[in-house]
């Protein structure tokens, strides 16, 4: 064995660029081997005994704000998780693809998937106490995806806060004796209205619908390119559900775990609420048997269970990097992701045992009741609108709404705080004033949303903002972990943390299976994205162009930042691509003599870019 020693005039011109703060450390037995003719190193700097069981990085994280109590970090992934699509989307998609059957390939691609994302987005923030962007520090070169993550996750605040506004709406003018959509006596009625005491039979759809006429206006707008004047009681209540986040977010998580132990438990209750009148309701077991009904043609590949979990948005990297050290983030992502899941199945027997009822009351089949577009605002406040008390049911199913809406709004709202202001100390030096500006720009924008053509606008976001994008930036960050960063260099990140190294079972899916699904869906969603339409309207070509734009804003930071952090870097173009993909806290490794040496060693170590390493 040869023994190299290389002298300090060696050092690559190729530096951090930001200095480690000094302390003390201890310099690991620095070997040097020989196989098939080529030498590498294995060396490190750790830290000393005093401060094992800290992250890599800077002393700063000592200092981070940490939650108040375990259950208040709990609560608020659980909050996030399950949001209004539990109610909302999830029991129409698993009703209309197959029923049972849709079932089947959802819980199998949440073990081969979504779980095993939901895991590593937490101990990726835990370990490193980062947000989306600069947790990326264990790859330099993926910082893009991290930005993607936070664009993604503000443009869903764009609409999602409107929708949590139609909630509030629905909640204040349910606080009447008699609800306003029972009636054909509004200004807002056409003239084939028909009241639910005189239906006798006719068919589903003859009575206009308070939501599209009565809170929308959709009837004074030609389409997308017709927008009008903002409504000012949606504007109303969008501004008073901004101020609700502002104030939530504003003192970081001290404040926001406090709110979600009312946002995040509510919604169970209220279920249960809606659950146990909707089984006593005649025609109610008709809906549940068609919930279930297992149909194998129609079941489809489950994208949902992403959407579902929220994995992708930066949210759950924000959360678990304000845990503990050493937290069992694995039981953590075990119990809420088990949570959302059950919680989206158990929503759809309240939803369809009064789909159920409704079908009844109209002598009509389930299925044309359960429409996705009408599911929660349309059809349910009208099924509720004929059971004794209707009054009393309909408030505390608009308060169900209101909360899931108000904590998922919140995560994505700190993803974007969060992961800006670890990347901008100005901004976290300054996080109320930062907190508002965002809250007050997601209000700005959202304003297009509650116009008399908003549906059009919030349709558009809702499709091409957080689709294609989404699945996308989940892509790009699994691959930036498990085969730049390491599966094997991860696995140790969690040992230290919790104590155990990560099953083969999680290491299988982290750098093989689960980026060859989402490869193989982010190309199906492309290939499958037909027309944009609502209802019966089409939208223009061009409100297409501007759907991808948006789509393309936020997935084009990835290669975007790539290029520019390659080009701003000194040194040879060997040493540039060497310090891209090499971790912060391992940049002292990389020298102008031991370029290759040092990427033979961590090809053998942890076994990945073997194309970048035959390249240079």
């Amino acid at each position: 064995m040869n023994i190299q020693v290389l002298p300090e005039h060696k050092l690559s011109s190729v530096a951090p660029l930001k200095q480690f703060n000094v302390e003390k450390k201890e310099v690991e037995l620095i070997l040097v081997k020989e196989q098939n003719g080529v030498q590498y190193t294995n060396s490190s700097v750790v830290a000393s005994p005093s401060s094992r069981g800290c992250t890599p990085g800077s002393g700063e994280d000592v200092a981070r704000e940490t939650w108040g109590k375990k259950m208040d970090f709990l609560l608020s992934v659980i909050g996030f998780a399950v949001d209004l699509a539990n109610v909302w989307r999830f029991p129409y998609l698993c009703y209309k693809n197959g029923g049972g059957a849709f079932l089947i390939p959802y819980v199998l691609f949440l073990f081969i998937a979504g779980m095993p994302l939901f895991y590593m987005e937490l101990a990726l923030g835990q370990y490193n106490r980062e947000g989306a962007a600069t947790v990326w520090k264990i790859c330099p070169v993926f910082k893009g995806v991290g930005y993607t993550v936070i664009i993604i996750a503000l443009y869903v605040g764009f609409y999602y806060n409107v929708i949590i506004a139609w909630s509030l709406y629905y909640l204040f003018v349910s606080l009447t004796s008699e609800l306003p959509w029972l009636k054909c006596n509004n200004p807002w009625n056409s003239p084939n209205c028909t009241e639910p005491q005189h239906i006798n039979g006719t068919v589903l759809g003859n009575r206009t619908s308070y939501a599209k006429r009565g809170v929308l206006h959709i009837h004074e707008s030609r389409g997308i390119g017709d927008l009008g004047l903002p409504r000012w009681e949606l504007a109303l209540c969008l501004i008073v559900v901004v101020f609700i986040l502002y104030f939530s977010l504003w003192k970081g998580v001290k404040s926001s775990g406090k709110v979600v132990y009312v946002t995040a438990t509510m919604p169970y209750i209220v279920l249960l609420v809606l659950l146990i009148r909707g089984i006593t309701l005649p025609g109610a077991m008709n809906g549940i048997r068609a919930y279930l009904h297992i149909d194998l043609k129609k079941s489809q590949i489950p994208t949902q269970i992403f959407y579902s979990l929220g994995a992708g948005f930066g949210v759950l990297i924000a959360f678990a990097s304000y845990n503990k050290f050493e937290n069992n983030c694995y039981r953590d992502a075990i119990l809420t992701s088990t949570i959302n899941c059950v919680t989206s199945f158990f929503s759809g027997f309240a939803i369809f045992s009064v789909l159920g009822y409704m079908a009844h009351q109209h002598q009509v089949n389930v299925k044309d009741v359960a429409t996705e577009a009408g599911l929660v605002f349309i059809i349910y406040p009208e099924a509720i609108s004929t059971l004794p008390g209707s009054t009393f049911f309909a408030i505390v199913f608009f308060i169900m709404l209101l909360t899931l809406g108000i904590d998922s709004s919140m995560g994505g709202m700190e993803a974007v705080i969060t992961g800006l202001s670890d990347d901008f100390k100005i901004l976290k030096r300054n996080r109320k004033l930062f907190t508002f500006i965002v809250a007050f720009g997601t209000f700005l924008i959202a304003l297009l949303c509650i116009t008399n053509g908003g549906i059009y606008v919030l349709t558009l976001l809702d499709k091409y903002a957080a689709g294609t994008s989404i699945l996308f930036g989940v892509l790009i960050e699994s691959i930036g972990v498990a085969w730049f960063y390491g599966v094997d260099r991860f696995s140790e990140d969690i040992e230290r943390m919790t104590g155990f190294k990560p099953g083969i079972y999680w290491r299988l899916c982290w750098k093989f299976v689960s980026p060859t699904f989402l490869l193989f869906v982010v190309i199906a969603s492309i290939v499958t994205s037909g027309e944009l339409r609502y209802d019966d309207y089409v939208f223009p070509p061009w409100s297409n162009m501007v759907g991808w734009f948006i789509a393309l804003s936020s997935m084009l930071c990835v290669p975007i930042y790539a290029i520019y952090k390659f080009l701003i870097l000194p040194g040879t173009f060997k040493e540039r691509i060497v310090y891209c993909i090499t971790p912060e806290h391992e940049h002292h490794m990389v020298t102008e003599g031991n370029v290759r040496q040092f990427k033979v060693r961590q090809c053998i170590r942890y076994k990945y870019n073997y194309i970048l390493l035959i390249f240079i």
